[in-house]
């Protein structure tokens, strides 16, 4: 599934283990590990502003190259979004998730019940989904344990025109959060989750992708509404194939009437490849 609509996104060249990205006016150079091919492009011959080097401990810094905005926006569709990057190579915007921000929008926009689909958004990071599905109707809870990546969806939303009353913005862990909202009584219509791999919460908690996330899928069955719309679970955590998620979603869901599938998240590039960028799965109704 490729990622479609980008107006100042492209893929200019791949391989090496990195990627060359023009977001706007501004080029990057960024480390990508599945380009492990023989780069489809001498990088050396492009104006780049920024590359992102990694050092030996892990970690990694940007070298600049020449003066760039600290941050600035680019478009997809009739829709931007803010551009900032990050301490750790990220630019605080995934582009290939216009697939899904796609699909959903449209799950949105085709349906006819009189009140807006309420939608839960875990690991909801800086909120392109949130402005994006917010936008054309539906309720977002915005649930994110960072509290400048919400600051910065809310900085998102306030961009694009997003009612606030089609928003509610969280900073909590997202697994409690949803514990909490069993208890309450709270429902909702759909669920979309992007977890990490691997993460720390405040308290120490430990987050590993493929011990926790199940256990979590199953938590949020228990907040969806008698009739949900969809359950969207993405994943960027290599050893899990789409038909993983698949089966996730087909086990936790079983008992509702809708139907699974999985797919490989892409983004087309200047030089005729796909450059591979995770999966995703979605439940949806039927």
């Amino acid at each position: 599934m490729l990622a479609p609509d980008w107006k100042d996104y492209k893929i200019l060249g791949t391989g090496d283990g990195l990627k060359l990205e023009r977001w706007g006016d501004v080029v990057l150079l960024r480390p990508d590990p599945q380009a492990i091919w023989s780069a489809t492009v001498d990088f050396s011959r492009f104006d780049t502003h920024a590359r992102y080097e990694r050092d030996k401990s892990g970690g990694g810094r940007w070298i600049i190259n020449k003066p760039m905005p600290e941050e600035w926006t680019v478009r997809w569709r009739d829709m931007k979004f803010y551009v900032r990057p990050t301490g750790f190579k990220h630019t605080g915007l995934f582009p290939e998730q216009a697939v899904n921000w796609s699909i959903l929008t449209d799950e949105i926009k085709k349906s006819k019940d009189r009140e807006p689909i309420r939608i839960l958004n875990l690991f909801a990071y800086t909120g392109a989904s949130t402005a994006a599905l917010a936008k054309c109707g539906a309720v977002v809870t915005h649930v994110d344990a960072a509290k400048g990546m919400v600051e910065r969806a809310q900085s998102n939303c306030a961009l694009n025109g997003v009612p606030r009353e089609n928003t509610r913005f969280i900073v909590d862990d997202c697994k409690k959060f949803v514990m909490r909202e069993i208890r309450r009584g709270k429902k909702y219509d759909a669920v979309i989750m992007d977890p990490p791999s691997y993460g720390r919460g405040a308290s120490g908690e430990v987050w590993r992708m493929e011990d926790d996330v199940f256990a979590l899928v199953k938590l949020c069955v228990q907040v969806l509404s008698d009739a949900p719309k969809f359950f969207l679970i993405n994943s960027y955590t290599t050893g899990l194939q789409p038909q993983t998620i698949q089966n996730l979603l087909t086990l936790a869901l079983g008992d509702k009437r809708g139907g699974t599938e999985a797919y490989e998240v892409c983004l087309p590039t200047e030089c005729d490849i796909a450059l591979p960028c995770g999966c995703s799965g979605l439940w949806r109704k039927q």
